[in-house]
């Protein structure tokens, strides 16, 4: 049995130490918002923040896991609402919305560490988180927003 902190709240875990964090969080604590895309750390839909950084839970094994995890759901329960989730509305930035968890994961983990990142920053934070619908550009000028940059 594993300790695990996520989104504030201690649990303690069932899975064998191998298990992927991604597992532990859908199957064990029921938290939904990190999204199996690939399995491989390719596609950026699975992310969550390990302490501060953005990290693919499908890679980290629960064994891996010393820090506190925050996943989409604890953004977006913040009052008055996160600005990147407030932004992403606003610019309508989800089609399926499936790749949505991952960026708006990696977009807050950016701006926590450069709160006005620029257009060049925000473009290659994001890229490796792929979005199939084509919204990226609507992604974009959320997060340029977010970052209080031009689109408004």
């Amino acid at each position: 049995m594993k300790r695990i902190i996520v989104n504030g709240a201690p649990h303690d875990t069932t899975s064998s130490p191998e298990t992927p964090l991604l597992y532990v969080l859908r199957n064990e604590l029921k938290l939904n918002g990190p999204k199996f895309g690939c399995g491989l750390a390719q596609c950026g839909a699975c992310t969550v923040h390990l302490g501060d950084d953005a990290i693919r839970s499908c890679v980290i094994p629960i064994s891996a896991v010393s820090q506190p995890v925050t996943t989409v759901e604890a953004l977006a329960a913040q009052r008055p609402q996160n600005r990147v989730i407030a932004a992403f509305i606003k610019h309508q930035a989800a089609q399926c919305g499936y790749c949505i968890n991952g960026m708006v994961m990696a977009s807050a983990a950016l701006l926590k560490q450069r709160p006005h990142a620029t257009r060049d920053e925000i473009v290659a934070a994001l890229d490796g988180n792929l979005c199939r619908c084509g919204t990226h550009l609507r992604i974009l000028d959320a997060v340029e927003e977010a970052a209080g940059g031009k689109p408004a």
